[in-house]
């Protein structure tokens, strides 16, 4: 994985396959049955690889992979490593009242300042909600940190299916 990888919260990889999307994508639907150590769900052109229930954390990372084809015997696989949806959603949902909060209280700030009035608080307010940015930016971060473990077993899984290593 790229070094650009390093600033994301949810590292992406792309890579050409010597084979058309149809048999990568039955090769990965032929493991549904065939294997326990992860579930693997297909849907169209995505497949979506997680670890059991059993083993899964709050940080437990997906992969999710977008099989395209290029021409009839090259495809396109995309990859996308990422928290469970409802956590990724919940971090986005903070993100959006942080932002909303920061937005709210700078036009607060903004108002008063016209106004000749007092707008210290709305400043504090203001600079708690970057501090507070950077506070769920590296929670995300040593939560991505934590998963990683389970980042290169999900890798190392698709590597193998697709016999890529």
């Amino acid at each position: 994985m790229s070094n650009i990888n390093d600033l994301v919260l949810r590292p992406r990889f792309k890579k050409t396959l010597p084979k058309p999307n149809t048999v990568v994508l039955e090769t990965f639907e032929e493991l549904k049955t065939t294997q326990k150590a992860f579930i693997v769900t297909r849907i169209d052109d995505h497949i979506f690889i997680k670890l059991p229930k059993s083993e899964q954390h709050f940080w437990t990372p997906q992969l999710h992979l977008e099989v395209n084809a290029i021409t009839a015997s090259k495809s396109m696989l995309h990859g996308l490593f990422g928290p469970n949806p409802t956590v990724w959603t919940m971090f986005m949902f903070l993100h959006f009242i942080v932002a909303c909060l920061f937005m709210g209280f700078g036009i607060w700030a903004y108002t008063n300042w016209n106004l000749n009035q007092g707008f210290a608080m709305q400043l504090l307010v203001m600079f708690l909600m970057v501090v507070l940015w950077f506070l769920l930016y590296f929670i995300g971060r040593m939560g991505r940190q934590r998963g990683k473990p389970d980042m290169y077993r999900l890798y190392h899984f698709m590597e193998k299916t697709l016999n890529l290593s």
